[in-house]
Formats: structure tokens, C-alpha cells, sequence
């Protein structure tokens, strides 16, 4: 059965989760963002079925989130590391993993915790307005048609 693609609808929403949409694709984003660049690195990691892993690699080196480097020629071997594109992701998979904790988290607390470098303390993601600064939410953003949406 072939899934719905989302890749041409006039939503960022969609054509994110027509790339991003399946659970494998976020565990490789998170490896990659943990320093993990090469196919079987990726594989032990994971515990992921080799088939489903360079499907994934190949849809994230496609779509521009990780680049493809040879590193080795007899017999060809790459590496994955993430390109500006996927670096720019991270926001995003901190704040995945900030809903996670507070909604899903076991007993004892995350799994993970994020070491700013900065000030050296652990934090959350949290997401403001880029030109207030102010916190955005639901109860203080409205969706409002934009200039790429066709009617």
C-alpha cells in the first residue's frame, strides 16, 4: 500500500511530515545530531533493518539534511554528517524531545538531557517570537493564510 504524499501541498506541516513523517527518520536526525556519521554506526545504534536504514539515508542525503562523503574507496564507505539544512533541524527535535519529557517520560525523569554550552546547565527547548521575544503558544498565535498558499 503506497502512502500519501504530502510534498506538493501548499502547508509546511505537511510537506515536513511527507519527508520527516515516520520514526525512523527522526532516530537517524538524532544520531546524527549525537555525532554518529557512518552506516553501521548508525545501524548498531538503531538496531534498524539495513534496507530501512539506507532508505532513510537516502531520503535525508535527497532532500538535503545530510550530506553523502566518501571516506573510503575499496570497498566504498560513507559518512552522513548533517549539512546546514539538518543542523538547522535541531530546534525542532529539542523541542520534540521537551514534549516528550514533560507528556511522556518514565518515573525517574528524561532519558536525555541538553547541556547548553554557553552557561554549562541542562535546559528545554522553548519557542518565542523571532522579533518580541515573547513566548509562543496556541492561546497567542493565530495561523493566518500566507503568500505560498494557493487557492
Amino acid at each position: 500500500m503506497r502512502r500519501t504524499s504530502f510534498a506538493r501541498w501548499p502547508c509546511s506541516i505537511a510537506r515536513t511530515m511527507d519527508l520527516l513523517g515516520d520514526q525512523w527518520t527522526l532516530l537517524v536526525l538524532r544520531e546524527a545530531f549525537n555525532g554518529v556519521r557512518r552506516f553501521d554506526r548508525f545501524q548498531a545504534e538503531l538496531g534498524i533493518a539495513r534496507n530501512t536504514l539506507t532508505e532513510r539515508l537516502d531520503r535525508l542525503t535527497g532532500a538535503g539534511l545530510l550530506d553523502r562523503v566518501r571516506y573510503q574507496d575499496r570497498p566504498a564507505r560513507y559518512e552522513y554528517p548533517l549539512t546546514e539544512m539538518g543542523q538547522d533541524f535541531f530546534p525542532v527535535l529539542a523541542t520534540i524531545i521537551r514534549w516528550g519529557d514533560n507528556w511522556l517520560a518514565d518515573p525517574p525523569g528524561p532519558p536525555t538531557l541538553l547541556r547548553h554550552h554557553d552557561c554549562d546547565t541542562t535546559t528545554t527547548a522553548t519557542v518565542s517570537c523571532a522579533e518580541c521575544g515573547g513566548p509562543m503558544s496556541a492561546e497567542k498565535v493565530t495561523m493566518e493564510p500566507g503568500p505560498g498558499l494557493v487557492t
